[in-house]
């Protein structure tokens, strides 16, 4: 199944390690020295035009991915719902 996360991108669900909201998990320095870590490392995809809300790591081919995006992490798990 896949996850529209906005914009044009789409990630296949079965690649998402953890969905977090960015403004809870940011409080942590560990949260905020892994983002910029990430940042610096080319590892950050920034999906949002606007406010972000949430980041989602994924891996694929032993890689690791951190999107950034602007819908909040309920909205995200609602739409991997598998009904």
């Amino acid at each position: 199944m896949y996850l529209h996360i906005g914009g044009d991108t789409v990630i296949n669900t079965k690649e998402i390690i953890g969905i977090f909201d960015l403004d809870n998990s940011t409080v942590s320095y560990k949260t905020r020295d892994f983002l910029a870590e990430a940042q610096k490392s080319g590892k950050i995809v920034n999906v949002c035009n606007d406010l972000p809300k949430s980041f989602i790591i994924c891996r694929h081919d032993n890689e690791d991915k951190i999107y950034i995006c602007q819908l909040s992490p309920i909205t995200l798990i609602k739409r991997t719902d598998k009904k």
